[in-house]
């Protein structure tokens, strides 16, 4: 995320995970996962958690850029995260993006979707409710 220092790093559980800045399209990042022993469930599938984890964390990384964006500051807190699964990611990278449908003051709504080949059939899709608290001084 050189090109962008105000995002804050990717958390350890995502780079556990193996979950990249993949590009940058119009202000918002895309984030990938490479398919490894890692991220797999049953053979040659992605384990649902690994999904789970793209979505979630590709989520946050719109909720960050936004936010450095119009130069705010906030500790970010999950209220709750709705996965729907649509298909089974196949043994391929998997890439994920967010967008902010409502930025408040207090609280973000974000939805996230996951694809691999194709764009336009996403694997699975998130809407996640953010909490965004005040930094203490």
């Amino acid at each position: 995320m050189a090109d962008h220092p105000d995002i804050e790093a990717l958390t350890p559980y995502a780079r556990s995970l193996g979950i990249t800045l993949d590009s940058w399209e119009d202000g918002t990042p895309t984030l990938s996962v490479a398919f490894d022993e890692t991220v797999e469930g049953r053979p040659d599938h992605y384990h649902g958690g690994a999904t789970g984890g793209l979505l979630e964390t590709a989520g946050y990384a719109a909720l960050r850029a936004e936010l450095a964006r119009q130069d705010r500051a906030a500790l970010l807190k999950p209220i709750n995260i709705t996965v729907q699964y649509l298909a089974a990611g196949k043994s391929r990278t998997s890439y994920a993006q967010g967008r902010i449908t409502k930025l408040g003051r207090r609280s973000a709504n974000i939805t996230v979707e996951a694809w691999q080949d194709d764009r336009s059939r996403p694997i699975a899709t998130a809407v996640m409710n953010v909490f965004m608290a005040e930094p203490a001084d």
